[in-house]
């Protein structure tokens, strides 16, 4: 049996249930370069820490404690893929993992969803 290749609890923040986010082509579940949106069941309420993010289909609320992170969210349907509204956020590359793990959980949870192109 072999181990698995990363530790999600380790402190390697770049990874979530053992899958890597450092090339978008290593998650096929969520690729920047495809366009994206707020999901039209999703009401995104701003709050003083971040939003609030509510799915009326599954009832499911989440919480975006990062402006900028919010930002990105607003701004999908705006851009032409996932990785243009990273780019005009101002993501660093150092930064990129940590905003990829957050769009692929929302992307997951059903709050963003792909946008026909």
């Amino acid at each position: 049996m072999s181990a698995p290749t990363s530790n999600p609890i380790s402190g390697d923040r770049s990874a979530v249930a053992g899958v890597r986010f450092d090339t978008p082509a290593q998650d096929p579940g969520f690729d920047t370069l495809e366009p994206w949106q707020l999901n039209p069941k999703v009401a995104l309420r701003p709050e003083p820490f971040g939003a609030l993010l509510y799915h009326f289909g599954t009832r499911k609320l989440s919480f975006l404690k990062n402006l900028t992170v919010v930002g990105i969210v607003k701004s999908l349907a705006d851009h032409d893929s996932a990785e243009a509204a990273l780019l005009a956020a101002g993501v660093s590359p150092a930064q990129r993992p940590l905003y990829l793990q957050a769009l692929t959980a929302l992307a997951d949870s059903g709050m963003i969803v792909p946008r026909a192109a």
